[in-house]
């Protein structure tokens, strides 16, 4: 994967979606609908994490440079790379425009097709462009416990068969949590 630090967010996210499905029958399909549905636009959270027009764009790059240090330290050595770069790049596909901006300032969130975070951006992409058992997992446990007790156990066995699910998601808080902190935003 290509150094990408001199581009705009939305030229440097293009070259790591092309470097990571870029020739994958769908691509130019699936980088249409994310155009078209808002996802360069968006923001990432209604108030926490990059709350900003672009902010979704800028969270998902974050999530895959994180994701790709993390698969040089050893307990993620051995993940699949190409995998981990596609489900971090498209974790959160399913947020794309449904930030409405409150007339004060900020943002409420509209989900009108409760399908379930990851899930839906699974199913989202899959219209698209065939997603490969790794990256569906990985996209579709992004969340972590933060889908619910009820899915613990589920978790545990995904993050114990596939670790490229547990670095997306390990990717998802570093992103959120450190490297968007940092940034103050």
């Amino acid at each position: 994967m290509e150094d990408h630090e001199t581009y705009s967010p939305k030229e440097k996210y293009r070259r790591m979606f092309d470097d990571a499905i870029g020739q994958r029958m769908g691509s130019m399909a699936l980088w249409r609908v994310l155009d078209e549905s808002g996802f360069f636009t968006s923001p990432a959270s209604t108030k926490y994490h990059l709350s900003v027009p672009g902010g979704l764009l800028k969270h998902s790059i974050n999530v895959a440079e994180a994701a790709m240090e993390l698969c040089e330290t050893p307990r993620f050595k051995t993940c699949d790379k190409r995998a981990v770069f596609v489900a971090a790049l498209l974790h959160d596909v399913c947020k794309a425009g449904k930030y409405i901006e409150k007339p004060g300032g900020g943002y409420r969130y509209e989900d009108t097709r409760m399908l379930g975070h990851g899930e839906e951006s699974v199913i989202l992409i899959q219209r698209w462009l065939h997603l490969t058992d790794k990256e569906v997992l990985a996209i579709r446990w992004h969340m972590g416990a933060y889908t619910g007790q009820q899915d613990w156990e589920t978790l545990s066995k995904v993050y114990d068969s596939c670790p490229e699910a547990l670095c997306v998601h390990m990717a998802d808080m570093i992103a959120t949590h450190i490297v968007e902190g940092e940034k103050g935003a």
